[in-house]
């Protein structure tokens, strides 16, 4: 019997296209099939985790990933450039450390969108879809919960510390896949995680005995109500409950554990202890990390802002890419860093820069990400992409085809409405082998 479970309606429309000439439903396939075998897609997946770096406001490649040294003053402003591992390429000159790991990275300069509002730009970046009235659309990290599943007792999907924004959520999919929040900022003293550990006074066998009887009395509500949120609420228990039985669990999200050594190398500051957080998440086996770091709506001064932002985080960024290369796992872990837009090509009469998505950049690593290469030009004034623009949903298919999703599956939507992953992507080969 043929499986045709994978196949979705644009699948079924092609194979009706394709009935006039003579090819039958398992003709088309065994074709599909053979393709799908044919070149490096048939290895499978590259990565197993992502981590997602995400800077809130809109950051300005002009003083970050794509400079203008050549450009006046009033488009390349006050900072100057430094050179890369990548030869012939420039990186802001408060990337230091950044540049000399830009040999693990793949820089997009010619990111493009059409949303100039903060919250429509963050929807896009993070959902692959442009904002509608009609539907909200999950986010990256809650598809890939959905797909993939968690692992080793961990939550597929973490915010570190806290889901930011609605777009970052679960859209129309289940609240069960949300993402799990801290509850609490990692770089804070005495960090920890709320409700990991059993209350004080509880050992192990009342613990379990408490757990059989909310097993009881769950049971008996549920044969009583069917509900999404009942049914969400329960997997949020049981997997809570996981994490607690589970001392490796637990221990992921314990900072203390790390050597002093370590904490120095990534920074004792918040880009440090939420980029090395991360990085004990995906270890332990967290499917997608969202962190956020520092705001970047930099309307005024932008100098000043990127001389107290930029240090921290070039320091905390170029140690994780170098540390998770040095354990192995930066083969298997997509490191990708955002931001909702770019900033004008003009500095303004404030010393900063406004919103511009027409043009803006992206830095991705590891996953089977090319290793030293730049994608892309935004032009000698960062106004617009003079080649291969990258649009967000190229970016979403493309992170997606590295976890081994097909962005072109059907979720349902309420009213039984399918929808797919992302509509209209395209597995940028510039990107990925």
């Amino acid at each position: 019997m043929l499986d045709v479970r994978g196949l979705s309606r644009r699948n079924f429309l092609a194979v009706g296209s394709l009935a006039g000439l003579g090819l039958t439903l398992g003709d088309y396939l065994f074709l599909q099939n053979a393709k799908a075998s044919d070149g490096p897609a048939a290895a499978g997946p590259k990565a197993k985790s992502v981590i997602h770096i995400f800077l809130p406001g809109g950051l300005s490649g002009q003083e970050t990933f794509d400079p203008k040294p050549n450009a006046p003053i009033e488009y390349r402003g006050e900072m100057g450039a430094i050179g890369t591992k990548i030869v012939g390429e420039q990186f802001g000159q408060l990337l230091p450390m950044t540049a000399q790991v830009a040999d693990k990275m793949t820089v997009i300069r010619s990111m493009t969108h059409g949303e100039a509002a903060h919250e429509r730009g963050v929807h896009n970046m993070l959902t692959g879809y442009r904002p509608s009235p009609a539907l909200v659309y999950p986010s990256m990290g809650s598809v890939v919960s959905h797909e993939l599943g968690p692992r080793n007792n961990l939550p597929a999907y973490i915010s570190v510390p806290n889901q930011f924004d609605p777009a970052q959520g679960t859209g129309y999919l289940s609240s069960s896949y949300s993402p799990f929040n801290l509850g609490a900022a990692p770089e804070q003293n005495g960090f920890k995680v709320r409700d990991l550990n059993i209350p004080g006074g509880v050992d192990d066998v009342r613990y379990n005995r408490r757990r059989e009887l909310l097993n009881l009395v769950n049971c008996e509500f549920n044969d009583r109500v069917k509900a999404d949120n009942v049914g969400a609420m329960n997997t949020f228990y049981e997997r809570a409950f996981d994490m607690v039985n589970s001392k490796e669990a637990r221990e992921a999200f314990n900072l203390d554990a790390e050597e002093g050594g370590v904490r120095d190398r990534y920074g004792r500051n918040e880009a440090g202890a939420r980029m090395l957080l991360a990085r004990r998440l995906v270890e332990a086996g967290a499917r997608f990390v969202t962190l956020t770091y520092g705001g970047w709506d930099h309307h005024t001064a932008i100098t000043g802002n990127m001389h107290r932002l930029l240090p921290a985080f070039d320091r905390a960024y170029a140690t994780l890419l170098s540390d998770l290369d040095e354990r192995g796992l930066l083969d298997s872990t997509l490191v990708l860093v955002s931001s909702e837009f770019g900033r004008t090509p003009k500095i303004n009469a404030d010393g900063g820069r406004d919103h511009w998505p027409k043009v803006f950049s992206v830095a991705l690593a590891g996953g089977g990400v090319h290793r030293g290469a730049i994608v892309g030009s935004s032009g000698a004034t960062a106004t617009e992409p003079e080649d291969c623009p990258i649009s967000p949903e190229d970016l979403a298919t493309t992170i997606y085809h590295q976890l081994g999703i097909d962005a072109g599956k059907e979720l349902m939507a309420p009213g039984a409405r399918p929808i797919e992953i992302v509509d209209g992507g395209k597995v940028r080969r510039e990107i990925v082998g």
